[in-house]
């Protein structure tokens, strides 16, 4: 048998976060750079990128084999149709409205996840944690609108809310999953239902217009799906020892690394901006030093069972 990595301990977990954001928002640049103008539709891009995360992860399986390890298939397909359908409608938001708008809206996961951890999985998050989630969430605002965001309700806003819904129960499902599952194996599972529910907009009947020509959109979109296949993996590898509710706080990273990368496109940084970027990122300190409960990193029991790439082949 493989002798099974035991999970991040808490720095490490938090210092995977912190990656993972960082990479999130370079994915949605990627996102905004392959679909801007109209050059490919959000469907399209959603798939392109998945497509790219069903090859490297096999390249993993095939380059360490005995790292596809499903244990809880039930699960395991929750994960795929919530976070597929979550990104999925996030990048047809992203395509309807502005991206500060849509991001916004899809960024509001965290607080759904929150609530949901709470009542599947019985995680509580202190009373720091719930100021310091508080904090950096108003920071995102600024951030994302420089506080000058409307919002109607039409269609890309309701795609936004949404993908934020499922993007709660997807990453409660990833906690879940962490007891018994390698992050390879979970990531495979989203990357699947990714392709699945993508591909009637890409191909089938809520497809529209044709496929574009120039090179651009191919490469962003195809840039995306490299970089959100780390990303994915680093967030997820960090779910085996984060609670719910401390890792939604560290995503909060996210659309502030969004805008960072944005900088490079030609986006000025303002003064309320800056701001935001300032309160988003005092919001995640004060929530890592003082937001959990003194415990352990993780118990023996969960340190076995939520191994990561095997350290040996079988």
């Amino acid at each position: 048998m493989a002798t099974p990595l035991p999970v991040p301990t808490r720095g490490r977990a938090r210092a995977l976060l912190f990656g993972a954001g960082v990479l999130f928002g370079l994915a949605a640049m990627l996102a905004r750079l392959a679909s801007s103008g109209g050059l490919m539709t959000g469907g399209r891009v959603t798939l392109v990128r998945f497509v790219v995360g069903v090859v490297a992860v096999l390249a993993v399986f095939v380059a360490r084999p005995g790292t596809f390890r499903p244990v809880r298939h039930s699960l395991l397909i929750s994960r795929g149709l919530f976070g597929g359908l979550a990104a999925l409608l996030y990048f047809i938001s992203l395509s309807l409205i502005p991206a500060g708008e849509a991001t916004l809206l899809n960024n509001t996961f965290p607080i759904w996840a929150v609530l949901l951890s709470f009542f599947l999985l019985g995680e509580r998050p202190t009373v720091h944690l719930g100021v310091a989630l508080v904090i950096a969430s108003a920071g995102v605002f600024l951030v994302l609108g420089g506080g000058k965001l409307s919002f109607t309700l039409g269609r890309g806003e309701l795609f936004g809310i949404a993908s934020a819904v499922l993007g709660g129960f997807a990453v409660t499902s990833i906690r879940a999953l962490r007891a018994t599952d390698n992050a390879p194996t979970i990531f495979f599972a989203m990357a699947v239902g990714g392709v699945l529910v993508s591909l009637p907009f890409a191909f089938g009947p809520f497809a529209s217009g044709s496929w574009p020509t120039d090179l651009l959109p191919w490469v962003a979109a195809g840039s995306c799906g490299v970089v959100a296949f780390l990303a994915q993996l680093l967030m997820t590898e960090a779910y085996g020892t984060l609670s719910v509710p401390e890792a939604a706080l560290w995503q909060q990273l996210t659309p502030i690394a969004s805008f960072g990368w944005a900088l490079t496109l030609g986006e000025r940084l303002g003064g309320i901006t800056l701001l935001g970027v300032l309160l988003g990122i005092a919001g995640v300190v004060y929530g890592a030093v003082l937001g959990h409960e003194s415990r352990p990193d993780a118990s023996p029991v969960l340190r076995e069972a939520a191994a990561g790439l095997p350290t040996e082949e079988p």
